[in-house]
């Protein structure tokens, strides 16, 4: 029989029966034992990597059933981590609450909260409300998760490195969940086959003292070309902020705003490049980076599965990283839940994530593809330009757009009544693809319940 992998590439049969058949070696039989809860008996689960994705899913099994004996493993230290801020939405912390009241809570006590969106182009800021959102530093998240997971009986070890994840087979559920570079996918790559689609772009990652107060984007062109800043607030003393520019010239662009070497330098290079002010620091990688995502897919092979970014990765201009990463970790503890098996739970995870996950990449590629061609709008007024910029991803549209701002609408009606030689108001769906990602969830789990 024909075997494939998530992306729908063939694979040799060879490779399937051998990565199975090496799997089955390496996992020993183990006595099942009695849960406490109903359906799935008592499990060990083993997750590579302590970020959002692994640690929510191992307090959502804790919650599950007490019995079940959950260990995750991560490389770093508990207050090691990379980037700033992260950003959640609205809707995303209903999902939170729904699963977990408790982090729910910690989340919310510890988050900045804004509803606006701010384009400045042209050197004028232009806000569109509607958009509820969250900051929070990514430290604080993993804190909270931690002690979260800590309470509830998962046995969290730190700074313990991984060479083979083959080693941790004796278990019976292995979870990936180790990031965009991930271990477990690299070493069943024959069978998850990833793909990572490099673009154009580079950025670079930093901090500011500067608040922004909401999501900002600045467009700002210099001598050495255009840069875009994405902007937002996680504390109430510091944002992240995201320097990004286009291919031509490639590093040197990047280097003549935020050179390497110096970081007061770069922090003083990209804030008059953007005029944003305040004082940035660099992260460790402040050398900037190209643009890339990935995907599997959500692959599953075994008893092995993926999650979170080691599963897929989505362009930063739709902040649907961690959002991703929670929605895997409760899509996989429900299908375990549901199906009370490994081998029912695992299909059944990957049929409820995998349209969720295309919508979201297919924005997400709609949205870094306009970043990417952009200078052809920069002669726009700042208003209709704030209009093109929110439409870019396809995740709203107009009907949509004056439901949740109806002044921007209102004002942005009053530009085309103005200018109506230039065409009617571009068809674009006012149904949110975001809602419709949710739906099609909804669905699909409902679906691979009933299978």
């Amino acid at each position: 029989m024909a075997a494939f992998n998530p992306s729908g590439k063939l694979i040799a049969p060879e490779t399937v029966a051998a990565a199975v058949l090496e799997l089955r070696r390496r996992r020993r039989r183990r006595p099942q034992r009695r849960s406490r809860g109903r359906g799935l008996s008592a499990m060990k689960v083993t997750v590579l990597g302590g970020g959002p994705a692994g640690l929510f899913f191992a307090i959502l099994m804790k919650k599950q059933d007490p019995a079940h004996e959950i260990t995750v493993i991560e490389r770093d230290g508990p207050d090691d981590t990379f980037g700033w801020g992260i950003v959640l939405s609205d809707r995303t912390l209903a999902f939170l609450e729904r699963s977990d009241a408790e982090t729910h809570a910690g989340i919310t006590r510890a988050a900045q909260t804004w509803d606006n969106v701010d384009v400045v182009h042209k050197g004028e800021t232009v806000s569109i409300h509607g958009n509820g959102f969250s900051g929070i530093a990514r430290l604080t998240f993993l804190n909270l998760l931690q002690r979260r997971a800590q309470a509830l009986g998962v046995d969290v070890r730190f700074h313990t490195a991984v060479a083979d994840p083959a080693d941790l087979l004796d278990c019976d559920l292995l979870l990936g969940a180790d990031g965009a570079n991930s271990l477990v996918r690299r070493t069943w790559s024959d069978f998850f086959q990833p793909s990572v689609d490099v673009r154009r772009n580079r950025y670079i990652w930093l901090g500011t003292e500067q608040l922004f107060h909401g999501l900002v984007m600045i467009f700002r062109e210099a001598p050495a070309g255009l840069f875009i800043a994405h902007a937002y607030k996680f504390s109430p003393t510091t944002s992240t902020f995201i320097v990004e520019c286009g291919p031509r010239r490639g590093r040197a662009r990047v280097s003549s705003a935020c050179p390497r070497p110096r970081p007061a330098t770069t922090s003083r290079g990209c804030s008059r490049t953007t005029s944003a002010g305040g004082r940035c620091s660099p992260i460790a990688s402040s050398g900037g980076s190209t643009s890339r995502s990935s995907a599997t897919g959500g692959g599953t092979i075994g008893h092995v599965a993926l999650a979170g970014d080691a599963a897929h990765t989505a362009h930063f201009s739709i902040g649907s990283g961690t959002k991703l990463a929670l929605e895997d970790a409760i899509a996989l503890a429900g299908a375990l839940a549901e199906r009370g098996t490994v081998a029912a739970a695992l299909p059944a995870y990957e049929r409820a994530r995998q349209p969720v996950l295309d919508a979201f990449q297919a924005a997400a590629l709609k949205s870094l593809a306009w970043l990417e061609h952009v200078e052809p709008h920069l002669g726009l007024d700042p208003i209709p330009f704030a209009y093109k910029h929110m439409m870019r991803s396809q995740r709203i549209g107009y009907a949509r757009l004056k439901q949740m701002d109806p002044h921007f609408a209102a004002r942005y009606d009053r530009w085309r009544a103005e200018h109506a030689s230039d065409g009617p108001i571009p068809a674009t769906s006012s149904i949110s693809s975001t809602s419709r990602a949710s739906r099609t969830w909804r669905r699909s789990w409902a679906t691979a319940r009933r299978r």
